[in-house]
């Protein structure tokens, strides 16, 4: 499960849908894989508006990576004006948002602690039915 896919995701019990607590869901004992992918640079720029700045600090901080800064970087950066090449900030970008999955571990709801395990990097969504 790749960490973009993180910054999209909630808990799955309806009890949890109205309380800003369920997002993000927090990583536990997650095992972390790296999977080089050529970078496409219109992807990130694209991408970057869309993603919740806050909840990739924490998750990358829950995770023990490098911090993000505190503002999202703007797209004139990802690129050097000169060259066309893409930047160190675009670089870092892909790698922790392409290159970098969750293997196994599990993802824990912060409002009712309810955790779901991931294994072989796909997440187990599904709630046993006491808990639908």
């Amino acid at each position: 499960m790749k960490i973009l896919t993180l910054n999209f995701l909630c808990c799955a019990r309806k009890t949890c849908k109205s309380s800003p607590a369920s997002f993000p869901l927090h990583p536990k004992e997650a095992s972390l894989e790296q999977v080089e992918t050529d970078i496409n640079a219109l992807f990130i720029k694209n991408i970057l508006p869309r993603l919740d700045w806050e909840a990739m600090k924490t998750l990358t901080i829950e995770l023990g990576l490098p911090a993000l800064p505190t503002e999202p970087p703007s797209p004139e950066t990802l690129e050097n004006p000169d060259s066309g090449e893409p930047s160190q900030t675009l670089k870092d970008l892909h790698q922790l948002l392409m290159e970098t999955s969750i293997e196994s571990g599990a993802l824990r709801c912060g409002n009712c602690d309810h955790e779901y395990a991931v294994k072989e990097g796909i997440a187990n969504f599904l709630l046993p039915s006491h808990m639908v």
